[in-house]
């Protein structure tokens, strides 16, 4: 009788440390891919389809680069109004993503897809965007800082509630674009960058 008891002390033993070692190699490998959960709250059901009607316009500002300087300009666009600031926030970065109707050049490149805006409590906005973002981005320090502070500006400008900007790639906290400008926390708007 104790035979078999020292057998399933030693079977639950083994299962314990094959446990330990999965959940330690998961931890150290996991690295900072974690993923990042959307607050509830900003998850609102999109409005149900009505008559079709000629939609508000609220007028918003984006920010571009400059092939004369190293700073962003500012261009007036329209964009479709509500219902939820988190919806009017993702067709602004929407409107960023097609780049400027003028001749400023564009911060984003043109296959990066917005996947999703968050907007917090607490004035956070988390701009969620497809990997293109990153694979298709030109690299370099200036077109790095346009391109984050073109998003950043862009929101922290157009909605007095945010006050800064998380930037996540395909739903995943990334170190950086390309290498120069770090994403781990969210960003403050960088109006020293604006062209007066």
């Amino acid at each position: 009788m104790k035979q078999p008891l020292e057998r399933t002390q030693v079977i639950i033993l083994v299962s314990l440390f094959v446990l330990v070692v999965v959940l330690a190699l998961a931890f150290f490998l996991g690295g900072r891919e974690d993923r990042i959960k959307p607050p509830s709250e900003a998850l609102l059901p999109l409005p149900p389809a009505g008559p079709t009607t000629p939609a508000e316009k609220k007028k918003v500002v984006l920010f571009f680069a400059s092939e004369n300087d190293d700073l962003l300009h500012p261009e007036d666009r329209e964009i479709e109004a509500g219902p939820t600031p988190a919806l009017e926030a993702g067709r602004v970065l929407e409107e960023l993503i097609r780049g400027s109707k003028g001749s400023y050049l564009s911060t984003l490149p043109p296959a990066t897809k917005l996947r999703q805006v968050y907007l917090t409590k607490d004035g956070t906005a988390y701009a969620d965007f497809s990997k293109e973002l990153c694979a298709d981005h030109p690299s370099g320090t200036s077109a790095e800082m346009a391109t984050v502070y073109a998003v950043v500006n862009s929101l922290t400008y157009n909605f007095k509630d945010v006050k800064k900007v998380f930037i996540l790639i395909e739903g995943v906290e990334k170190e950086t674009l390309c290498g120069h400008v770090n994403l781990n926390k969210a960003l403050l708007p960088f109006l020293a960058m604006v062209a007066q």
